[in-house]
């Protein structure tokens, strides 16, 4: 303690020449003794006031002196040394004093010093509170600073409260205990008082944690509530910090059950608590509603998708994300089938053509659904969705498309096209041409690939800057599966299934099965053409192991590249994998987007991808779905779940019969293929996932041209502030109204707005939302956005001023923003609210 004493002695006397010690508790006596500093003497006031006054003032005028006195100041009469007091400094040596002067606080701050003592006690926390005081301090925001350095954290209420609700979340409570140690609760909780209304007998973090959520729970209902407008300006803050998310969630769903969320949300209207998103039940109620009315048709698509609309900007969405997906999915498919009830057709060029045109999109939002599904994570709550669009998807069309196709089919003698292209003629039609220009080519060939999931695909190539994507369709030869769909892709002149046994064809009387035989025939082919034309024939796995600079020198070396991909295919033909049949269609298609950039860094313009078949695929398939027992039992050479080879096949009921040249191909192989959708029953193998039939879904195949520009043609869509013809702001909320000026597509991509009113000064006076502008609506009001901005008590130093409603955009790609749009208002409210601590 002398070094300390000493150490704050000589910085006082580097300011002043007299200083006086008063030893209130006459306990330092000995440290008043023991103090050596050069060019002070000390000297005790003794009843020698006087003597001591004409020596420091006559005879020593320029001496430093230490004056002690034994005991507390005395009172101002009887002080006969007040006027050198009043004209110099003071010390009041004990261990609050010195601590005081450690961190540079004056005396006027001795009582607040005192009060809490226990808090400069440790060394570390001094150091800490001496970076934040500053020579303008008041007591109020002293207090803070204790508070901010007991919980380790900025030195204002809200990121003191944050940092206390973190600790209660995690279960502990030693920052609150060390601040009651402080003596600096009553504090806290007065200081709570005076900006978020915050009374309570019980006062403490949780119960103050169960008041907000209770508080702005009731006035997102539009109630009256206990805490002010400011509070949930605090809670949506908190909320939506990515710091404290793990806090919120934990202390949400602890309040929820004390409140009796649940309870109460079971009486109320999925619309009247769309934009309320304290808690995860909230989302589970609105989720479990829509679920009934999507499936019950007493909301339109429209509607529900509005509704998950308003939902996305939630804090909860990412956790119900799928669920959501698979609602907003699940209602469009519902309306789809509905209007696409009339499945009639006459011929197979009517047949084609609704299907590439309109039908298929029944398929697309059908696997999304699934995905979505098995996504998900609460499958009990979407379990009744699930049954419905089963239900709906096999028996409204599914199978009436099947039966009607069919029949379609039955009229004619051969295989037929209906005006499309033949698979077998895509060489010739779409690869030959770019050789013939003197152009290369890359041609990708994604097993499975079915037409629908093309269009999905073409559309997410599009959204990548300068790249154009197309689909046309081609339709398969019979059966429509791997063997035959790959060497139809070839340059061919005759196919032929060359052994019956195991499905194997040949291409002009060359083996085509694996890709060391495919690449030979491409090749032979190519060359052939024309000799100084060179191919290749690669895996797509093996392409995306490659180093840029080796594709770049495959792509040279070469006129025309094969490439191979097997993802949906291998995965769907599993037993053990045949249930993730949709998730693998995913993962081809980002496969794809890669390969793509891939081929295209390395100098490839023009790209292909097409397939060898398409599939069905039903979760929900019944004893139906399968041929009777008699054609099950038919005799065949090599046998499939949707098509039976072999020779001299006899004709059976449920089964259609096609000898090689009705199809197309040479040779003597006769088949059988189901009518419809059914299927064969073949012990081990899968049965959702199935393909080598006649139907659609299997037969229509996708071409997309792919082809990379120089030009960017990629922009973000336009969000309009429609101002109404008020200017003021009068109240504790403001009413905003704003617009997606285009719908989303594939080049015009979603723009993310945060909007939040600010004052001229640049400080933040209202909650801030992130709104993402993603609407793909052709309709200009269902782009149409409204939400609603809190003031908070910061707005109140800016009444009868200017106030800006600032848009900010997100840099695409990164978290910040920048300035895109604002509008002046002048806030003028008849009241404020009262934030001042002095």
């Amino acid at each position: 303690m002398k070094s300390q004493i000493n150490d704050v002695l000589s910085r006082m006397f580097q300011k002043h020449r007299i200083i006086f010690w008063y030893d209130d508790e006459k306990s330092l006596r000995k440290d008043f003794e023991s103090v050596e500093l050069d060019g002070v003497e000390r000297v005790e006031v003794q009843n020698n006031e006087f003597m001591l006054k004409y020596r420091m003032l006559r005879e020593q005028p320029e001496q430093q002196f230490l004056v002690y006195h034994e005991g507390p100041q005395p009172e101002d009469l009887q002080n006969w040394l007040l006027d050198v007091l009043l004209a110099h400094d003071q010390v009041r040596v004990n261990q609050v004093s010195l601590y005081m002067h450690e961190v540079g606080l004056p005396f006027d701050f001795s009582d607040v010093a005192a009060q809490h003592s226990e808090f400069f006690k440790a060394a570390k926390r001094r150091q800490a509170l001496q970076k934040l005081v500053t020579v303008d301090e008041t007591k109020t925001r002293l207090r803070q600073k204790l508070m901010a350095v007991c919980v380790a954290a900025e030195a204002k209420l809200e990121a003191i409260l944050e940092a206390l609700m973190s600790e209660l979340a995690d279960g502990r409570e030693d920052k609150y205990r060390l601040l009651e140690k402080c003596d600096l609760t009553s504090t806290l909780w007065e200081q709570a008082r005076r900006v978020y209304g915050y009374r309570s007998e019980s006062a403490g973090v949780l119960d103050f944690v169960i008041e907000l959520f209770k508080s702005c729970f009731a006035q997102g209902l539009g109630e009256s509530s206990k805490l002010n407008p400011e509070a949930m300006v605090f809670l949506k803050r908190w909320k939506d910090s990515r710091i404290h998310e793990e806090a919120f969630e934990k202390l949400s769903d602890q309040c929820a059950d004390v409140l009796g969320i649940q309870q109460q949300l079971e009486t109320m209207e999925v619309r009247n608590i769309a934009e309320i998103d304290y808690f995860r039940r909230v989302d589970q109620k609105i989720l479990s509603d829509l679920v009934r009315l999507v499936g019950e048709r007493l909301i339109t698509a429209g509607e529900s998708t509005k509704l998950i609309r308003q939902r996305r900007i939630g804090h909860w969405y990412r956790n119900f994300q799928h669920e959501y997906e698979a609602v907003e999915l699940a209602g469009r498919l519902i309306e789809l089938i509905s209007d696409v009830c009339n499945l009639q057709m006459q011929s197979p060029e009517e047949g084609f053509s609704r299907y590439t045109e309109s039908w298929y999109q029944v398929d697309q939002l059908y696997r999304q659904f699934c995905f979505n599904l098995r996504r998900s994570t609460h499958n009990s709550l979407l379990q009744p969705l699930s049954e419905k669009v089963e239900q709906l998807y096999s028996n409204k069309f599914l199978l009436p498309l099947g039966d009607r196709w069919q029949a379609v089919v039955d009229q004619q003698e051969t295989w037929s096209t209906g005006g499309l292209l033949p698979q077998r003629g895509f060489y010739e039609q779409f690869v030959l041409p770019f050789l013939s220009q003197g152009k290369k080519v890359c041609v990708i060939i994604s097993d499975g690939l079915r037409y629908e999931i093309a269009h999905e695909l073409a559309s997410t190539i599009r959204q990548e800057d300068r790249y154009s994507a197309e689909v046309k369709a081609m339709v398969t030869g019979l059966p429509s599966y791997t063997q035959l769909g790959m060497a139809a892709l070839l340059p061919n002149q005759e196919l032929k299934i060359s052994d019956v046994s195991k499905g194997e064809v040949q291409v002009d009387g060359k083996p085509s099965g694996g890709l060391e035989n495919r690449r030979k025939i491409l090749v032979s082919a190519v060359t052939a053409a024309e000799k100084n034309w060179k191919a290749d024939a690669r895996g797509a796995t093996e392409i995306l192991d490659m180093h840029k600079d080796a594709v770049r020198e495959l792509f040279r070396d070469n006129n025309v590249i094969y490439i191979y991909q097997d993802i949906i295919d291998s995965t769907a033909h599993s037993t053990k994998s045949e249930d993730r049949a949709f998730e693998a269609v995913q993962e081809a298609m980002d496969e794809l987007v890669k390969l793509v950039k891939k081929l295209t860094s390395a100098n490839a313009s023009n790209l292909l991808v097409t397939a060898d078949h398409g599939f069905i695929f039903q979760n929900g398939v019944q004893e139906s779905d399968f041929v009777s027992s008699e054609a099950n039992e038919a005799e065949s050479e090599y046998r499939d779940r949707r098509f039976l080879l072999g020779t001299n096949m006899p004709k059976r009921d449920g089964l259609r019969h096609y000898r090689a040249e009705q199809v197309g191909l040479a040779g003597s192989a006769e088949m059988l293929i189901p009518k419809s959708i059914n299927r064969l029953r073949l012990s081990g193998s899968c049965f959702r996932y199935v393909h080598g039939g006649a139907s659609l879904q299997e037969v229509v195949v996708p071409v997309i041209s792919i082809n990379k520009s120089r030009q960017s043609d990629v922009a973000q869509v336009d969000v309009e502030l429609i101002r109404g013809s008020v200017s003021t702001i009068s109240t504790g909320q403001l009413a905003i109204q704003l617009y997606q000026m285009q719908p989303v597509d594939d080049k015009l991509k979603a723009r993310t707005i945060r909007v939040g009113i600010y004052a001229q000064n640049g400080e933040l006076v209202s909650d801030e939302q992130e709104i993402p502008f993603n609407l793909t609506s052709d309709n200009p009001r269902d782009r149409e956005m409204k939400t609603q901005l809190v003031l908070s008590g910061a707005a109140d130093a800016y009444n009868n001023q200017q106030v800006v409603l600032k848009l900010m955009c997100r840099v695409q790609d990164t978290g910040h923003f920048q300035d895109y749009k604002s509008q002046q208002y002048t806030l003028r409210r008849s009241f404020t609210s009262d934030f001042d601590f002095e």
